[in-house]
């Protein structure tokens, strides 16, 4: 079969030949349809990542640890977990039995490549109890998981939507109440969240964390004794940095609650948030932007800088 294969750590996935999968007791062998390319799966074959070791331990190897694909009956399915060495960008690999799902009719598999991202923008009402008519302000609006939370927020009946970014075109495409460019001095950008905030920030979804998240919650501390509004940040993920300074005041008077993305999530619940945004789906009320190219192109798709918030899905 052909497949991205991975010869070195930090190398690029070459498009070429390797051995077809075969399925050993309790696994089955699975024919890809369509893989979504993620900052996680460059960052694990470079071997940044923290579960480098778990996926790329023996080279050479196939690198994506999950995406869509068919049974050997014909059923569609979301996939993960493959036998190593086989990852997912390949014509077929395997998995063990159970480590897929059906994914719902009348989805393009490239699409539901993205279906889970969408997830992180529900963690507003899953992680912080959002409410129809709360002011969300979206840290990082204009990467992919950034632009879906914006949409997600607006389908969940936000009263206002603020987002953040460092690219002015990209912001003003989102259609949101009030944009922030975090690519300003450190108290230009803490006047502006100042600025924006009217009556204060409800939920913050934060994408970034670093810098731009430190400014943010040192802006949120009051200038008086008056009680403050309470703000619940969703901690989700780190492209402006893994680390921050926390002054004490930003948590003690500020009323700022911190929670990690993974709050409130279960298998029930997990279940109830996929349906809904399958459904938003299915109805183009969610709509998913993503740049389709052939297995055959990967060495220079994954070397691409351009997609602008879009995704990446690889079609074997």
């Amino acid at each position: 079969m052909k497949a991205a294969v991975l010869h070195e750590l930090g190398g690029i996935p070459r498009y070429e030949d390797f051995p077809d999968p075969v399925a050993g007791e309790d696994e089955v062998v699975i024919d890809v349809r369509a893989v979504a390319v993620e900052t996680v799966d460059k960052r694990i074959a470079a071997g940044t990542h923290y579960a480098s070791q778990q996926y790329i331990a023996d080279l050479p190897a196939i690198p994506a640890f999950d995406g869509i694909g068919a049974l050997p009956d014909g059923t569609l399915v979301g996939f993960g977990n493959p036998r190593r060495p086989y990852g997912a960008l390949a014509e077929k690999t395997v998995v063990p039995k159970g480590a897929y799902m059906p994914i719902a009719d009348g989805i393009d598999p490239a699409i539901a490549t993205v279906l889970g991202t969408a997830i992180t923008g529900m963690s507003i009402k899953t992680a912080a109890g959002f409410v129809p008519g709360e002011t969300v302000l979206v840290q990082g609006a204009t990467g992919v998981a950034g632009r879906l939370a914006v949409q997600v927020a607006r389908l969940l009946g936000a009263g206002r939507i603020i987002a953040t970014g460092r690219d002015d075109d990209q912001l003003r495409e989102l259609q949101v109440d009030e944009v922030i460019n975090t690519a300003v001095p450190d108290e230009a950008l803490a006047q502006a969240y100042l600025d924006a905030k009217g009556d204060g920030y409800d939920v913050v979804l934060d994408f970034l964390w670093g810098r731009p998240t430190e400014i943010l919650l040192r802006s949120l501390v009051p200038q008086t004794f008056a009680f403050p509004k309470p703000t619940r940040l969703i901690q989700i993920g780190e492209s402006a940095g893994a680390g921050l300074v926390l002054a004490a005041e930003s948590l003690r008077t500020s009323g700022v609650e911190i929670y990690g993305a993974a709050k409130g999530l279960g298998p029930q619940t997990m279940q109830e948030v996929y349906g809904q945004v399958v459904t938003w789906a299915q109805s183009g009320a969610l709509t998913f932007d993503v740049v389709k190219v052939p297995l055959s192109d990967i060495e220079k798709a994954w070397q691409r800088t351009d997609l602008r918030g879009r995704r990446l899905v690889v079609l074997p």
